[in-house]
Order: structure tokens, then C-alpha cells, then sequence
């Protein structure tokens, strides 16, 4: 039986997206993703697979360590899947410029995921960057 899209993508966002089981990436999404990433106005279309996914969370849990994952909400509407978040983590890596402080910075992002036989084969997310920046400059500079 075929799992609902709103099944696979809340099974994609608590263990892979989430940064608790980046590895299983190949089990939610198609060989190939179109990403349509939309930060701070500018969009961009990326090609993702499971694996340069996978290296994308790695790169997450290097920048903010193992980072809270808070579902803010969830829609779901046939095929289509919004998702609202909240990432809490710590400064650890140089960011935007910014060397690391070890304080707490929070993102908020959402994105709509395309689901099709069980995988995401479509994304658009968008990420909230200035308030990253405003507490980045912040925590730089106290």
C-alpha cells in the first residue's frame, strides 16, 4: 500500500530534514529533485539527489550542531504538502561571514513538497535570512 503524501513528507522532515537521520534521504526522495529554493527574494533552482541531500543536512549539523526541528504547521492537498519550521541550533561554523560564537540562532522556513509515487520529486522551500543575519550580526558583535 502506497503511503499518503503527507505520510512521506512528515517521515522525510522528522528523520532526515530534522538532521537525525540524514542518510535515509533515498527512502522520501526520487533520484533526481527539482529544488526551487527561495532566499530572501532571490530564486534559484537546484538539482538535488538523496545523496547531495544527505551532504546538505551534514552541512547543517556542522554550521548549528543537532538542531531542534520544530513542524510549525503542516497542510496537505492532494499531492502537495506545505510545511512551516522552526530550527533551533548553536553558532559553530562561520556562517554568512560570521565566525562562529557558539550562541543560539534560530531559522524559520517553509517549503511545498511535490509527492509522487510515494518519493518528493518537488520542492520550493523558502528561508527567512534576515532575521538569521540580524542575530548573526548580534551575536558578533555583544
Amino acid at each position: 500500500m502506497e503511503k499518503s503524501p503527507k505520510s512521506v513528507v512528515l517521515g522525510f522532515i522528522n528523520k532526515v530534514r530534522s538532521g537525525k537521520e540524514p542518510e535515509s534521504a533515498s527512502i522520501y526522495m526520487a533520484e533526481k529533485i527539482k529544488a526551487h529554493q527561495i532566499i530572501s527574494g532571490e530564486e534559484e533552482l537546484v538539482i538535488r539527489t538523496p545523496e547531495n541531500y544527505t551532504e546538505h543536512i551534514h552541512e547543517f549539523l556542522e554550521c548549528y550542531g543537532q538542531y531542534d526541528f520544530e513542524v510549525q504547521e503542516i497542510l496537505s492537498e492532494e499531492n502537495k504538502v506545505y510545511v512551516r519550521w522552526k530550527q533551533s541550533g548553536q553558532h559553530l561554523t562561520s556562517i554568512l561571514g560570521f565566525e562562529p560564537t557558539g550562541k543560539p540562532l534560530i531559522t524559520l522556513g517553509s517549503a511545498v513538497y511535490l509527492v509522487e509515487n510515494g518519493l518528493i520529486v518537488e520542492y520550493w522551500i523558502q528561508q527567512e535570512n534576515q532575521g538569521l543575519l540580524i542575530q548573526l550580526q548580534s551575536n558578533c558583535s555583544g
